[in-house]
């Protein structure tokens, strides 16, 4: 029998940012804490280092309550604006830039971060400066034409986007629509960084399974170029730890780099 995918309600209803944030992130013990975020972070901070990808406005695209992918661009660029189509986890963006003492501690992944810039000893440093560069935080959806609708947004020269769009879109066809949605969010040679898990058809937030677009390495590659981008690097590395695929089933890490044509 077919499952039906996870409509936006069902996210509104059903998504718990806490039950997240413990199920993949919590130290020692998240699904993601150990593997995924050492390819994530490491492939950021390549991306960011100085002369590469930097610019004035960035934004990261459906964050979720996470602040993690932000912590290297928060080094070369001015004004950046995160967002997620949950109210929930806005909350919890908010609460981690206000310091709130309930808001979710990064602090362990933000000194993995630290280290690769060795300068492991000024990690609470590394978090103000992020937090004076956000800007917004704003409400996004990856569905509509005009993802931020009805706000209108400045032009970005670079959007991250990690673990969203395929939870959002059901089809290849809609993850195409969706990338040139989000091309029109960029200036002319603006980049976008995507990073994601292949092979992916659900995961599960506490005992809550959503689906996931299970995408392959052609399927991305078919979608950035159907989608106008002109792709610049794709990385897949394989994923070791098997030990937790009741929670998230997938076989690979995937890292996307493309630019939207100047022209």
């Amino acid at each position: 029998m077919e499952t039906t995918f996870t409509t936006p309600q069902s996210y509104i209803d059903d998504f718990n940012s806490i039950d997240y944030f413990q199920t993949y992130y919590a130290p020692g013990v998240g699904a993601f804490a150990g593997e995924w975020t050492n390819f994530v972070l490491r492939n950021l901070h390549e991306t960011f280092a100085p002369g590469r990808v930097e610019g004035d406005i960035l934004i990261e695209f459906g964050a979720g309550p996470t602040i993690y992918n932000l912590l290297s661009a928060c080094e070369v660029f001015n004004n950046i604006i995160t967002s997620d189509f949950l109210e929930q986890n806005r909350i919890q963006l908010q609460k981690w830039l206000r310091k709130d003492s309930d808001a979710f501690n990064w602090s362990h992944v933000v000194k993995v971060v630290c280290e690769l810039e060795a300068n492991s000893d000024n990690w609470e440093e590394k978090e103000e400066k992020l937090r004076s560069k956000v800007s917004k935080v704003v409400k996004c959806d990856a569905l509509k034409k005009n993802p931020f609708d009805p706000l209108v947004i400045p032009a970005a020269d670079c959007l991250i986007s990690c673990l969203c769009l395929q939870a959002a879109c059901e089809d290849l066809e809609s993850y195409c629509n969706t990338l040139k949605n989000l091309k029109e969010l960029l200036k002319p040679g603006g980049h976008i960084i995507l990073q994601n898990v292949l092979n992916c058809p659900f995961y599960y937030v506490g005992h809550k399974k959503f689906s996931c677009l299970s995408l392959t390495k052609q399927d991305m590659e078919k979608a950035f170029k159907e989608a106008g981008y002109e792709i610049e690097e794709i990385k897949v590395v394989p994923c070791i730890d098997k030990s937790k695929m009741d929670i998230s089933k997938f076989d690979s890490f995937c890292y996307v780099h493309a630019r939207k044509p100047l022209n």
